[in-house]
């Protein structure tokens, strides 16, 4: 009988003694020939965050609400901590396992935190992660620009982050273990989200559907095209402003090698729209916050049109995908050394039967995307709540057996 410990807020089993000694050996080799572009397979990985646990029944027995994560540090930093807890000793892929050296604590306020700081209002559904609603409607568009520029640091949640940012501090100073393991300070950074998630931003065309409403911004966009350079002009100046402000605060850099944004809305439009509206903002942004060195795209969605000219004009060679995605035409038209993420869209990971996603993921690794090598096998995109591990289990193996590299 699988043991429970009393330290889990969700329903979880006791794996601590579980040896992955093997394992750890072998995707930190899986990693390191990667970088150095001599690996004979692909790397593995399967993306998520602490929804997992929250938004899946089978776990959150207590029916923990994210009003609770959202309002209460103890809660969220627990369900963070589980949530780790939960990528290392249960979910299949090429990462380290078992306890680590210490845990990464985080602030994750999941994707409205753009809004939010805006003064977007914040609604809680139940079995949901919490949505924001829009506040710029057609009788009252300029309301943002007559306000002004916000106070990087003012507002709810802005001010929410760093009141949970002194209290992890404190109890960090106080000797904070999960497990045994040391809690690492909170500006220390977990993969998903950024610590704190005020020093940088879902995307600034994003932030304009979130604000405007997505049929709003893309009825302006034909209306008023005056209204939305305006916008996004607003949006460019009150984001960096703040990430400046909060990075300046905590210590990090401006600039980054390896800068990655996102900007999922960009699907919604058409690329000589994303020339001329989106891809001026998405050239100062990246001159502000990136060096040259390895710039990176998250784009969810059916955003493949714009990769080309996100390549030419900007400068990235790594692009984290989404669903839908053509892998043999996206390699044809990147060519062999751009980075790119990607794998079966989400549903097949909801299945009870593993037959579905092995014939997905045999199609896309012979599809030709892994010329060149640069590929790294994953979900397409962020692995969803109630996701079955058998069938996460089975694409980490057929993913080994078929994405190897030929040399």
């Amino acid at each position: 009988m699988v043991q429970k410990t009393q330290q889990f807020m969700f329903d979880l089993p006791n794996l601590v003694g579980e040896d992955f000694a093997e394992h750890n050996k072998e995707s930190s080799h899986i990693w390191e020939v990667f970088k150095n572009r001599s690996h004979k397979r692909v790397p593995i990985r399967l993306n998520s965050n602490p929804r997992m646990l929250m938004l899946d029944p089978h776990y959150n027995t207590r029916g923990i609400t994210y009003e609770e994560y959202m309002t209460d540090p103890d809660v969220m930093a627990q369900a963070i901590l589980e949530w780790q807890y939960w990528t290392r000793f249960l979910l299949p892929g090429d990462h380290e396992k078992g306890l680590p050296r210490h845990w990464a604590m985080g602030i994750d306020f999941e994707n409205h935190y753009d809004a939010a700081w805006f003064g977007c209002p914040i609604h809680y559904r139940d079995w949901q992660v919490p949505d924001h609603e829009p506040i710029l409607r057609d009788g009252n568009k300029r309301m943002l620009f007559d306000r002004g520029i916000p106070d990087p640091f003012g507002g709810e949640w802005a001010e929410r982050a760093l009141q949970f940012y002194e209290h992890y501090e404190k109890k960090r100073k106080k000797g904070w273990m999960f497990l045994g393991v040391p809690v690492a300070p909170p500006d220390v950074p977990t993969a998903d989200p950024d610590i704190p998630p005020f020093e940088n931003c879902d995307g600034l065309f994003t932030i304009a559907a979130c604000l405007r409403g997505p049929t709003g911004l893309c009825m302006d966009l034909a209306t008023d095209p005056d209204y939305v350079r305006e916008l996004l002009e607003y949006v460019w100046i009150a984001v960096t402003m703040r990430m400046k402000a909060w990075r300046a605060r905590f210590g990090k850099p401006i600039r980054q090698d390896d800068y990655l944004i996102g900007d999922d809305s960009i699907q919604l439009i058409s690329t000589e729209m994303y020339r001329e509206f989106v891809l001026p903002i998405h050239r100062k942004l990246y001159a502000e916050f990136a060096t040259e060195k390895n710039r990176g795209i998250h784009l969810c969605g059916n955003a493949q049109r714009h990769f080309v000219t996100i390549r030419d004009e900007l400068g990235v060679s790594n692009f984290d995908t989404g669903f839908p995605v053509d892998f043999g035409r996206l390699r044809h038209d990147l060519g062999p050394d751009v980075l790119v993420s990607g794998g079966p869209r989400i549903n097949f990971f909801l299945e009870d039967d593993s037959g579905p996603i092995i014939k997905e993921v045999e199609r896309i690794l012979s599809s030709g995307i892994l010329e060149g090598g640069r590929f790294i096998l994953q979900e397409g995109n962020n692995l969803p709540p109630t996701a079955r591990l058998k069938v996460c289990r089975d694409f980490y193996e057929v993913g080994k057996r078929f994405g190897r590299i030929l040399s």
